[in-house]
């Protein structure tokens, strides 16, 4: 995929339609952004690029009407926390929060500043919302995946690696604490009911990546989850290399985890979430509130396999899997 350069987002609003940007009030209105990504991330800047750009689209124009303060922990918790106090003393009218960790940051920090999450798979659970459809409070936003997801990630897996026996799950705790209560159950339902033995693996840090999947290679016919995480993504360049070092078939979420070398991925179009999130951005500076805004679920799935990466591996992935794949990378 093409990327245009990020600082082009900064540019004025030349072609922009006038009746939308004539819609906004003259006073500027600042919007937060707080992720737990890497700043240096390209796919985080695409990302956040959709967002502003449907923010363009809608008349918000940076250096007009809208100033947008960004803060990137990059899997840090103690940074996280910290960003999310600063976010909250520049008094934005309103936080976008990338993944679970952020929204619980910028919670701790604020109950009356609007909030809108992307990409959290358990708002409820977590505390953020009261219900889907009425969230109550100053945060609403946009779910990940479903609980039931996993069993698709377990199928599909089995499906282009048969021999699989042992099924390992990756996550860091502090970055995803909603995978104990909201996915292992299934997960582990899913993975026993096709022969094979689920294990939680919860690492913290480079160092215990490398030795989980390492000890899991040692055996034949495992597996390996990459689980929705931002601290997952953070590392993914090391999670592709081991799991290519130690033969080992791996399934995330990602589609870019594919592309840079992963066997394959079912999940959500995370650009196209940063592009709703902006029209509930919209919404608010224009006077909505949050708890009248039901929370979303995901409108769009794609699963993405490299064959690159499979006959690495030695696997040979089914035609109906590659009919059924919306992106195939040779």
């Amino acid at each position: 995929m093409k990327r245009r350069r990020f600082i082009t987002l900064l540019g004025g609003a030349v072609g922009w339609p006038l009746a939308a940007s004539a819609q906004q009030s003259d006073r500027v209105r600042r919007v937060g952004v707080l992720s737990n990504f890497a700043e240096s991330d390209l796919e985080a800047q695409s990302m956040v690029e959709a967002l502003h750009q449907t923010l363009q689209e809608l008349g918000w124009v940076e250096g007009r009407n809208l100033r947008i303060d960004h803060r990137w922990a990059a899997g840090n918790p103690i940074r996280i926390q910290a960003f999310a106090k600063a976010l909250i003393t520049l008094q934005p009218d309103v936080i976008v929060g990338h993944v679970t960790p952020a929204v619980t940051a910028l919670r701790k920090e604020t109950s009356t500043i609007p909030i809108v999450f992307i990409q959290v798979s358990d708002p409820i659970g977590a505390g953020f919302i009261a219900n889907l459809a009425h969230p109550g409070g100053n945060i609403t936003g946009f779910t990940t995946y479903e609980a039931s997801m996993v069993g698709k990630w377990v199928e599909m897996l089995k499906e282009v690696a048969p021999r699989v026996s042992r099924l390992a799950f990756l996550f860091n705790p502090q970055t995803a604490p909603f995978v104990t209560r909201y996915y292992q159950g299934p997960l582990e339902s899913s993975a026993r009911s096709l022969g094979m033995q689920p294990s939680a693996n919860p690492v913290h840090n480079a160092s215990e990546i490398e030795r989980v999947i390492t000890a899991l290679a040692r055996e034949p016919d495992g597996g390996l989850i990459v689980m929705p995480d931002s601290f997952n993504i953070v590392h993914r360049e090391r999670i592709i290399a081991l799991a290519a070092q130690n033969k080992l078939p791996a399934i995330s979420s990602y589609r870019f985890m594919v592309a840079e070398g992963g066997l394959m991925s079912y999940g959500i179009d995370l650009v196209d979430m940063f592009r709703r999130a902006a029209g509930y951005v919209d919404r608010i500076l224009k006077g909505e509130k949050p708890a009248d805004l039901p929370v979303q679920a995901p409108t769009k799935y794609e699963l993405v396999i490299n064959l690159q990466t499979a006959r690495m591996l030695g696997l040979t992935v089914p035609d109906k899997l590659l009919v059924a794949a919306d992106e195939v990378i040779e």
